[in-house]
């Protein structure tokens, strides 16, 4: 029974190699606040919301799947405040959870007409939880006690924008820390660090371009980047592509079905070593904006970022 138990922690360890660094989004640019604390909308009254799922490497048993609830709440001109859970999973015959809650406090401030600069906090609690109960070691006393633990997390950030065009430096997780489950070392965390960059400019008519990148460096890990170019047609549909560096090539495609409510998808297509084991990733998001203050006369155009 020992080496049955090692050996199952082995493979929840491997496993969790991945699914323990932070949840990756192919539409991290509709809730930047995800790698950025600090990110801010600069529309005071209107609480943006959402709901995205995404499904990882479709075909692979135990892949993971994320999903995410989130909302930025414009206090002032000044003060914002964005609210995330995520739950992130991964695993088949001994599924892994990961809840994250997390508040972030972003203060903007004005450098000239144009450009804001807002220094952002974030703070929040992790859950790591194994779950043995539908696997052949459910009545195994070493799963008995110790399945879960909940971690602080903290995290900051700083971001610059104007009315088309954004840069960030953050890293949203600045404890790194061991995971352990009955004295097994089942998981660690490392920092995160993200660069964030976009400009939106007017194409032809009614068409708006958007480049933008996110660069990530986590410690004693390969730097990593996506680089997207996202188009606004008629203020209506969004089409975009996306690579991420040798992992995948990404399609993007939005909808805003009115003024306050969006629905966006992204497939992912693999490039990497798993390309031939999986069918791609799927992601669907939807936005809400509530207009509390009625400012939608103020706010003619959708936000593109």
């Amino acid at each position: 029974m020992k080496l049955k138990l090692v050996f199952v922690m082995s493979i929840i360890f491997c496993s969790m190699i991945y699914a323990q660094q932070e949840p990756q989004y192919s539409q991290y640019m509709y809730n930047m606040s995800t790698v950025n604390p600090a990110y801010a909308t600069g529309q005071s009254g209107l609480i943006s919301t959402g709901l995205l799922y995404r499904r990882q490497w479709t075909g692979i048993e135990g892949a993971p799947q994320t999903a995410n609830i989130f909302a930025n709440i414009p206090m002032s001109e000044k003060i914002e405040l964005s609210v995330n859970y995520v739950n992130d999973r991964i695993g088949d015959a001994i599924p892994v959870n990961n809840d994250y809650i997390n508040v972030d406090f972003a203060y903007i401030t004005k450098i000239s007409d144009q450009t804001r600069l807002s220094y952002g906090l974030k703070a929040g609690i992790n859950n790591f939880k194994i779950d043995p109960s539908g696997s052949d070691v459910a009545n195994d006393p070493a799963f008995a006690d110790n399945t879960s633990t909940t971690q602080l997390n903290i995290g900051a950030g700083l971001y610059l924008f104007t009315n088309n065009f954004y840069a960030g430096i953050s890293s949203p997780n600045l404890l790194p820390s061991d995971i352990d489950i009955d004295g097994i070392g089942v998981a660690q965390t490392k920092t995160h660090i993200y660069g964030i960059a976009g400009y939106v400019f007017d194409f032809v008519d009614e068409v708006k371009l958007k480049p933008s990148m996110v660069i990530k460096q986590v410690l004693d890990s390969p730097l990593t980047f996506d680089l997207s170019l996202n188009s606004l047609i008629y203020d209506k549909f969004e089409l975009g592509i996306s690579y991420r560096y040798t992992d995948s090539f990404i399609a993007l495609a939005g909808f805003n079905i009115t003024k306050n409510l969006k629905v966006g998808y992204s497939y992912d297509f693999s490039v990497s070593d798993l390309s031939g084991y999986n069918n791609g990733s799927h992601e669907i998001v939807i936005l809400f904006n509530f207009d509390l203050l009625k400012f939608s006369n103020k706010y003619s155009s959708p936000r593109f970022f």
